[in-house]
């Protein structure tokens, strides 16, 4: 065992045994996102490093500490990439933060969430055991996947140590296309195009403007260009979809006491009318500018539609943030919880209030 990890074992045991709260962090580049920040800081940080990474395998294990910037850098000087486009938030992102957060850019409609890319874990539980879930290939798991609990996680259930990771090769070709016209249009539109043979990896609707990327071989490209028609803007798209990504667009900036509201919906769902919107993921994710006094009235509108709200930034931190378990949900996080962290040292109130 290395020091950097005898060091955190340490301190994870010492905090059981005294029931004194840890607050995992790598570069803290989310800390904004969930509940309250709660206990002393176990900075990861020091377990840094890709340990392994097989391009021809397409998988790669890091250490959860490394930061996203370096593990991104190395994947692209072999034509790889992270698919579903991890939002750094900051310059100090690390890949840990990115697994607990399970937070994806604008690619995640098309490609999946960061929990259908984790192969394998190594952490540390609330007992100070190295435990080892999964492994580097896709069919390793037998009975329940343990490795993929830890995304969205939010640092409950566990101090990461290693991930191994399934990457994918960068696309040949990239277009952004643009068409005006309004929320509904787009919708329904997102919807049709939804069940074509098109090379969509991302879609953003805002203020009458819909931009939809593509990406495959030159020629799918072309030919779903000439299919959908629209207005080319190769040269401003990539700048586009990063400011969505980091969420550095203007739409994103929020006047004092307003709130980010996220919907998570399904794609067929009408326009929500209810302040400024910008739309991803094909309709299915849908972001609000709110007073924050407004939350309880929007949850229960949308609770009749099939999906969630929760809310991302915002400064009032007294109200659950979180979309609310089902009783049966509830039950079953508790009872993880009991099982990987029994002492409930590891980022008390990070998930939900009383987690």
């Amino acid at each position: 065992m290395d020091p950097a990890l005898n060091q955190l074992t340490d301190r994870v045991r010492a905090a059981a045994a005294q029931g004194h709260a840890l607050r995992l962090r790598g570069g803290g580049t989310k800390d904004f996102y969930g509940q309250s920040l709660q206990g002393e800081v176990l900075d990861t940080r020091a377990l840094s490093g890709i340990l392994s990474y097989e391009p021809s395998e397409l998988v790669v294990t890091v250490r959860a500490g490394t930061p996203l910037a370096e593990l991104e850098a190395a994947l692209a000087e072999c034509g790889q990439m992270l698919p579903f486009e991890p939002p750094h938030f900051g310059a100090g992102a690390t890949v840990g933060g990115m697994v607990a957060s399970g937070l994806a850019g604008p690619a995640r409609g098309a490609v999946g969430s960061v929990r259908d890319y984790i192969l394998g874990v190594e952490m540390l539980n609330g007992q100070a055991e190295l435990l080892t879930f999964g492994g580097q290939v896709m069919k390793n798991v037998a009975g329940y996947d343990v490795s993929r609990l830890m995304a969205g996680s939010l640092g409950t259930l566990g101090v990461l140590v290693n991930v191994s990771i399934k990457v994918l090769p960068k696309a040949v070709a990239e277009s952004t296309l643009v068409f005006e016209m309004d929320e509904a249009q787009a919708l329904s539109q997102l919807n049709r195009w939804g069940a074509q043979p098109l090379p969509i990896n991302a879609s953003c609707w805002h203020d009458g403007a819909l931009h939809v990327r593509l990406r495959g071989a030159q020629a799918a490209v072309a030919a779903a260009y000439r299919t959908m028609g629209g207005r080319l803007t190769d040269q401003a798209g990539s700048a586009f979809w990063q400011a969505l990504r980091e969420q550095t667009a203007p739409f994103f900036a929020l006047a004092p006491g307003e709130s980010l509201v996220r919907l998570s919906l399904p794609d067929t769902t009408p326009p929500v009318q209810q302040g400024a919107t910008l739309i991803e993921w094909g309709g299915a994710q849908r972001w609000l500018k709110l007073p924050q006094t407004a939350l309880t009235s929007v949850r229960a509108s949308l609770a009749s539609r099939g999906g969630h709200v929760s809310v991302f930034r915002s400064d009032d931190k007294s109200a659950a943030r979180l979309a609310p378990l089902s009783p049966a949900m509830a039950r079953i996080h508790r009872e993880l919880k009991k099982q990987f962290d029994p002492a409930g040292i590891f980022n008390p109130g990070r998930l939900y209030p009383d987690f």
